[in-house]
């Protein structure tokens, strides 16, 4: 009892920022009945537009495909350190792929939301030989996951761009930034203050009517990122008729929303419950 609570209160200590999430990956148990099936896929010429795939051990039909992006700040992170947050997905059902992109400084917006279309594009045509559905597309992410996943589902020009227009089906935002103009912390203004026209950097700036089925969640207590940016998309998906769905987390944070994925955390919230019910729901 003395070593658990011993690893429990390191966990929570180190799911204070985004960063340390991590560490799950070597100290914090996996869900079962799930794996990673491939490692360093290729979807790029680039060193870091490779993915990773996870799907359950067992299954009896082509499953519905989830594309997951990690957050970082577009400045930071690692397909390596998720693993565990896409065996969580994979093992409710799901062929997930976990992505890496590049980063700022190396590049500057919009790399990384190209890479997340072309990340997106590619698990849809190698999902058939993984043992997921193509036409059940959807996409997931956490923090600035989150903007590079409502960016390619809204702006239809990134998913065009690759080739693969309306491909995606639905769309998961955790803790993520939609509307932060004026641009005022470094990491935002390091990655978009070089754009031309700064509201093409905004995902609220493209809600529209036929937008695919939304799904957005937030942390009362997150001040990373402000819940204000998680009602502000909702308000203007819903104002413009699209199907928008949005939850607020009291008292969990901006880590929090994602590091619920892993078995560690999974009681403080239902974050995965509601996530994975909705995209069985909307996808299925």
């Amino acid at each position: 009892m003395i070593r658990r609570t011993v690893l429990t209160s390191a966990l929570s200590a180190m799911a204070a920022a985004c960063s340390p999430l991590g560490a799950l990956n070597a100290l914090g148990p996996r869900d079962r009945g799930a794996s990673c099936i491939a490692r360093d896929v290729v979807y790029g010429a680039h060193a870091r537009q490779r993915l990773d795939i996870y799907a359950p051990d067992t299954t009896d039909a082509p499953l519905p495909t989830v594309v997951f992006f990690y957050g970082g700040g577009w400045h930071s992170g690692s397909k390596g350190l998720y693993g565990w947050a896409g065996q969580a997905l994979a093992a409710q059902g799901f062929v997930v792929m976990v992505p890496d992109y590049r980063l700022v400084p190396e590049v500057h917006f919009p790399a990384f939301i190209e890479d997340a279309a072309a990340a997106t594009a590619h698990g849809a045509q190698i999902a058939e030989r993984h043992g997921g559905d193509p036409r059940k597309l959807g996409v997931i992410g956490h923090s600035a996951g989150a903007h590079l996943a409502t960016m390619i589902t809204l702006d239809e020009r990134y998913m065009r761009g690759v080739g693969h227009a309306g491909a995606i089906r639905a769309c998961v935002g955790l803790a993520g930034p939609y509307e932060f103009l004026p641009l005022d912390v470094a990491a935002s203004i390091n990655a978009f203050s070089r754009a031309p026209d700064l509201s093409q950097t905004q995902p609220i700036t493209f809600a529209r009517a036929d937008a695919p089925p939304m799904w957005l969640g937030h942390g009362s207590e997150d001040r990373t990122v402000h819940a204000e940016d998680t009602h502000l998309l909702h308000q203007a998906l819903t104002e413009a008729g699209a199907p928008c769905e949005k939850r607020i987390y009291e008292g969990l944070n901006h880590a929090d929303l994602i590091a619920t994925f892993s078995p560690m955390f999974r009681r403080k919230a239902p974050v995965l419950a509601d996530v994975t019910a909705f995209l069985a729901r909307t996808l299925t």
